[in-house]
């Protein structure tokens, strides 16, 4: 009896925090995983090794998001590895996690500051995905990861929530063009998450933890496992038929 093939997603950034959530959530519902680490290989070692104990195959390769000039030697690498393992240089779904903080008041945003943001948050994920899309798989999904800050206003996210705002734009941009291919884009909007993004930011200021949780309708701010399950979701046959959408997970903050 043959055996059904794997599924293959690519998530960036999935070595730690929702990354890695995202990427132990795909895991769990059979899918094999490629992840991307920006610097720390010892934690990207551990998700490989945590996903590989759940049955799927993973590997991580090194790659920082906001460089362009990297990506044709990335994906020459992740294409090499995947006709050698699988016979073709295809995988399923693209993740566009990788991200890192910046908090700074518009009046005090520096070019260089404003500049780091773009590549990583909009340029970067612009052209990644664009060099993917040859290998993405024809009915494959694009899940992009935006923020709950691209729709309400926090002071000192201008920067960050107005590139996020920018990748929603794009994501609708993805649906209609490769719509022809089967091709899914959608946006995830997390809310403010307990993780080490921004060197814990949220997970260990108790004054901005109380905050926000003060301002969401559950009562709590996220966790990672909170947003993980609905990026595997939108991977499934029962999402098909979203498409183009933006899907905020913040418990209801700011309503």
């Amino acid at each position: 009896m043959e055996t059904t093939k794997s599924k293959i997603a690519l998530v960036t950034g999935g070595s730690r925090g929702l990354g890695k959530n995202m990427a132990i959530s795909l895991a769990k519902k059979g899918v094999d995983i490629i992840l991307t680490y920006n610097s720390n290989k010892q934690k990207a070692d551990e998700a490989v090794a945590e996903i590989q104990s759940l049955g799927q195959k993973a590997i991580a390769f090194q790659l920082d998001t906001g460089n362009v000039k990297a990506f044709a030697e990335f994906f020459r690498q992740v294409t090499e590895h995947l006709e050698e393992h699988t016979g073709s240089p295809n995988f399923d779904f693209l993740i566009n996690n990788a991200g890192t903080a910046l908090y700074a008041q518009f009046a005090e945003t520096t070019e260089e500051q404003f500049d780091g943001i773009m590549n990583i948050h909009y340029k970067g994920v612009f052209f990644l995905t664009q060099k993917a899309l040859p290998f993405i798989n024809d009915g494959g999904r694009i899940i992009n990861i935006s923020s709950g800050l691209a729709r309400f206003s926090y002071p000192g996210s201008s920067a960050y929530g107005s590139m996020k705002g920018a990748i929603e734009v794009l994501t609708r941009y993805l649906a209609k063009e490769l719509g022809s291919r089967g091709i899914a884009a959608n946006v995830v909007a997390p809310g403010a998450i307990e993780t080490d993004f921004g060197n814990g930011h949220v997970r260990d200021n108790k004054d901005v933890n109380d905050q926000i949780a003060g301002l969401t309708a559950l009562g709590r701010v996220g966790l990672p496992e909170d947003i993980g399950g609905v990026v595997a979701f939108l991977c499934t046959e029962e999402a098909r038929w979203i498409n183009g959408q933006r899907i905020e997970v913040s418990g209801g903050v700011s309503l």
